[in-house]
């Protein structure tokens, strides 16, 4: 596969933690795992403070990716792992026709680079639909952390399952499901994920276009523009540009899962 020549545009900062001293500064403090908002996302629970410190002897950097640059691209060599930190990110492929195919919305608490984990070549891109931070995770040095620490690599199952169990979904969601149901199912997806994180699960602000969208979902812009305009009619949801309401989010998982229909 033939890497991408960097273009200035896409060239993302890193952000190197300051050398280590035996008094902690508040920056070094505020970087490490288990001073991150997230770290009960991205780490196991029950990890105790001398495990928590190899973790952050690993995680060498934080990185900035602004909107729209590459994290990663197609090809590019396996090194690391990328816990988002802030912010969210897409994932897209290209298909034979060459048209692009997103593949998966992330968000902060999530993992990204699995893709490359049996090849040591990503198969996918990662680009950022806002500014946002991940955490650099050398994967070489995290492997090393799993024979000493059984609970880290049982997570690190854990999630590399649920990944395989959210691709199966899309799966299901672009091949048996009508559009309804796929866009509901898109929203109440969200909705659940930005609860977890301690959001509301009602109110959030969409990051992705509604072309992208649609792209996801296998369908086009003007079909996500009449769905959101049946949903309102409805008054399962409110809608103001990105901003988004839930208003009957029982009735929208009904929809999802097929048991009830729009009118």
């Amino acid at each position: 596969m033939i890497l991408h020549r960097l273009n200035p545009a896409d060239m993302t900062q890193t952000v190197p933690f300051p050398p280590t001293q035996t008094t902690a500064t508040v920056h070094e403090l505020r970087a490490r795992c288990s001073a991150c908002s997230m770290h009960q996302l991205c780490l196991p629970m029950g990890l105790n403070e001398m495990d928590m410190a190899k973790l952050d002897q690993i995680i060498g950097r934080r990185r900035k990716v602004p909107r729209d640059a590459h994290l990663y691209r197609v090809g590019d060599p396996f090194t690391n792992l990328y816990a988002i930190r802030l912010g969210h990110f897409k994932t897209h492929q290209i298909n034979p026709s060459g048209d692009q195919q997103i593949t998966g919305f992330q968000m902060a608490g999530e993992l990204l680079g699995m893709d490359a984990i049996s090849t040591d070549r990503h198969h996918c891109n990662a680009i950022a639909l806002e500014d946002s931070e991940v955490c650099e995770i050398p994967f070489a040095r995290l492997e090393a952390l799993f024979a000493e620490m059984p609970t880290l690599l049982h997570h690190f199952h854990r999630m590399m399952s649920q990944e395989i169990t959210r691709e199966q979904s899309v799966m299901l969601l672009l091949g048996n499901m009508r559009a309804e149901q796929r866009f509901a199912a898109f929203l109440t997806n969200l909705s659940a994920r930005y609860s977890v994180r301690g959001y509301s699960s009602t109110s959030f602000q969409l990051r992705m276009t509604r072309e992208e969208i649609g792209n996801y979902l296998g369908l086009t812009i003007e079909s996500i523009s009449r769905l959101l305009s049946k949903f309102k009619k409805q008054g399962w949801i409110k809608v103001n540009n990105r901003e988004l309401e839930l208003l009957d989010p029982t009735t929208l998982k009904a929809v999802a899962q097929g048991t009830q229909s729009c009118a």
